[in-house]
C-alpha cells in the first residue's frame, strides 16, 4: 500500500513540475507575443513553422491544436504583415500551403534576441544545467511524450 502511494505522489509531483513549467513558459510566450504585436496564437503558428520554413494549414492545425477559425484568424493577420505567404496546394484547392518570408525570417530572429523574451530568458534557464543534465532531462521528456503519444492513440486521439 505504501509503495501505491508512493507511486502515486511521484506522479503528481511529476505531473506538478510539468505544469509550473509549462504555466511560467506561457507566461513569457505572452509577454513575448503582446510586445511583438502578436497574438499567443499568432507566435505558436510562427514557431510551428520556422524549423520547417513551410507547411501546409492542415498539417499546422494538427501540430498547434488551435481550432481552425483560431489557426484561421491567426494566419491571416501574419500574412497581412508579410511574415508568411499564402498559397493553394496544387491538384488541391481546399488546401494551403504556408511559407515563413524573409520578414518572417528577420522578425523571428529579433524576437529570438529580444531582451527578456521567452527565448532568451529560457536559454538562461538551461544555463543552469550541465550538458549531462539537459541530455538526461530531453532524453526523459521524450520517453514520457512517446508513451503519452501511443497512450492517445491506443485510446483513439489524434496525435500530430
Amino acid at each position: 500500500m505504501e509503495s501505491e502511494n508512493q507511486q502515486i505522489m511521484r506522479s503528481i509531483l511529476l505531473m506538478r513540475s510539468f505544469w509550473n513549467v509549462q504555466k511560467n513558459m506561457m507566461r513569457f510566450v505572452q509577454k513575448t507575443a503582446v510586445e511583438n504585436g502578436l497574438s499567443v496564437p499568432q507566435y505558436a503558428v510562427l514557431m510551428c513553422i520556422a524549423p520547417h520554413k513551410e507547411m501546409t494549414q492542415k498539417k499546422l492545425g494538427e501540430q498547434t491544436f488551435l481550432p481552425k477559425s483560431t489557426l484561421s484568424q491567426a494566419v491571416d493577420g501574419l500574412v497581412q504583415a508579410g511574415w508568411l505567404g499564402r498559397k493553394q496546394v496544387e491538384g488541391n484547392r481546399r488546401e494551403m500551403q504556408l511559407t515563413l518570408s524573409d520578414k518572417g525570417e528577420t522578425f523571428l530572429k529579433t524576437i529570438h534576441r529580444q531582451e527578456g523574451g521567452i527565448h532568451q530568458v529560457f536559454q538562461a534557464a538551461i544555463e543552469s544545467l550541465t550538458d549531462k543534465q539537459v541530455e538526461e532531462l530531453l532524453k526523459s521528456q521524450l520517453q514520457i511524450s512517446t508513451y503519452l503519444e501511443a497512450q492517445a492513440k491506443e485510446q483513439g486521439e489524434c496525435t500530430k
